[in-house]
C-alpha cells in the first residue's frame, strides 16, 4: 500500500492504519519499550511496508535547501531575521525557503508531506510552535530542526538560539531607575512565549534590586504588535496614578505606546519615557527616536542557519542552547520624570 500520488505515508498515516497513536509508532520505530508485542508487530509490518527504518539507519542526501519559518513576515522584526538567514545561506551556497506561519502552529500533514517530497536540509523555526506529533515526524525524516526564541520551554532534544532576554528586560528598568523613575509600567508579550516571560522576569528583578515591589496593576500583556501596544498603553495611562515610564516587549508595541500617549496629549519623553525591545530600523525613524534593547536578530538567524547546516552534515554542534547578548541603545525617548 502506498500514499496517493506516490507520496510516502507520514507516521500519522501509519498510526491511523494501525489504530494506534503517533507516539506508539515512534516508540516502535525507535526501539523503545512500552508497546504490547502484538501492537509492535502490527506497527512494524506497516513501517516495513512503507520504507521506514529506525532513526539513525538512514543516510540523508543533502539537497541544498533550508526552510526558514517565521510567525509573520509583515514585520520589521521578521525582515531582519530573514536577511540574516539569507546571508548565511548564501555564504554556505544553499537556497532558503521562507514560510510564514501566520501565527498558527506548524506541522500539519500537508506540510510534512511537502517536506518529505521536495526534501530539505533542515528547518529553522522562529517564535512559532509545532503541532503535536510533528517533531516526531521530522525526526523520522531525519530533518534537523533549530528553534529561535521558542514559544514555550524548549525541548531538550532541539537546539535553540535565543537572546539574553532576562538581561535585556533588566537593563531597560535599570536605565529608567537611574533617570529617577519609580512607577514603571510594562507591556509584555503573550504569556505563553518564553522570551516574553524572561523579559518580564528581568523587569521585576530590576525593581526588586532597587528595593521596589513590582506592582501587578502596572503589567499588561498583548501581542507583539502596534495595536496590542496601543491598547495596553491606553489601559496603563488611564490608571488613577499612571506610570511615568513604560517598557515595551517589542519596538512595535512601543510604537503603539507612542500612539496612546499622543491620544492623551502626552509628550515623549517629557510626560512619559518609553523603552522598546529589538532595535529594528523604525526605532531611528520615530519621533523622538526610540530608546530600546537591541536584540541581535540578524546574528540570531545567521547562527540558527549555521547550526542547522552543521546538523544537516551529520556533524555535532558544540552547544545545543545559544544565547546572544542584548544591549541597551539610549536615544531620545527617555528622560527624568517630570515633577507632578
Amino acid at each position: 500500500m502506498a500514499a496517493s500520488g506516490g507520496q510516502r505515508l507520514t507516521i500519522a498515516d501509519v498510526a491511523e492504519l494501525a489504530g494506534v497513536s503517533v507516539p506508539t509508532v515512534s516508540k516502535v520505530l525507535n526501539g523503545r519499550h512500552g508497546v504490547a508485542p502484538e501492537t509492535r508487530t502490527r506497527v512494524q509490518e506497516l513501517l516495513d511496508a512503507h520504507g521506514y527504518r529506525r532513526r539513525g539507519t538512514q543516510r540523508r542526501q543533502r539537497v541544498g535547501l533550508i526552510d526558514f519559518v517565521v510567525r509573520d513576515l509583515a514585520t520589521p522584526w521578521a525582515t531582519e531575521l530573514v536577511a540574516g538567514a539569507e546571508q548565511e545561506a548564501a555564504r554556505a551556497g544553499v537556497g532558503l525557503v521562507v514560510t510564514s506561519a501566520h501565527g498558527r502552529q506548524m506541522g500539519n500533514r500537508h506540510w510534512i508531506q511537502q517536506l518529505a517530497t521536495r526534501r530539505t536540509d533542515g528547518i529553522v523555526l522562529v517564535v512559532s510552535e509545532l503541532m503535536p506529533g510533528a517533531e516526531d515526524e521530522l525526526r523520522l525524516l531525519n530533518i534537523p530542526l533549530v528553534l529561535v526564541d521558542p514559544v514555550g520551554a524548549a525541548s531538550s532534544a532541539q537546539p535553540v538560539v535565543a537572546a539574553t532576554n532576562w538581561a535585556g528586560g533588566r537593563s531597560a528598568v535599570d536605565h529608567l531607575l537611574a533617570l529617577g523613575h519609580t512607577r514603571i509600567g510594562v507591556v509584555t508579550g503573550p504569556a505563553e512565549v518564553a522570551c516574553a516571560r524572561d523579559r518580564l522576569d528581568g523587569y521585576r528583578a530590576g525593581l526588586l534590586r532597587a528595593g521596589l515591589t513590582p506592582c501587578e496593576e502596572l503589567v499588561r500583556s498583548s501581542p507583539f504588535e502596534v495595536d496590542g501596544g496601543r491598547t495596553a498603553a491606553r489601559s496603563l495611562l488611564d490608571l488613577p496614578e499612571p506610570p511615568t515610564a513604560i517598557v515595551a516587549g517589542s519596538d512595535q508595541q512601543a510604537y503603539g505606546v507612542y500612539q496612546a500617549a499622543r491620544e492623551r496629549g502626552l509628550t515623549i519623553p517629557d510626560d512619559l519615557s518609553v523603552v522598546g525591545f529589538d532595535d529594528v530600523a523604525m526605532c531611528e525613524w520615530l519621533s523622538p527616536p526610540l530608546t530600546t534593547v537591541r536584540q541581535p536578530l540578524m546574528d540570531m538567524a545567521r547562527e540558527a542557519t549555521r547550526i542547522v547546516l552543521t546538523l544537516g552534515r551529520s556533524e555535532s554542534v558544540p552547544a545545543p542552547h545559544v544565547e546572544l547578548a542584548t544591549r541597551l541603545v539610549v536615544r531620545a525617548s527617555t528622560a527624568p520624570p517630570r515633577a507632578r
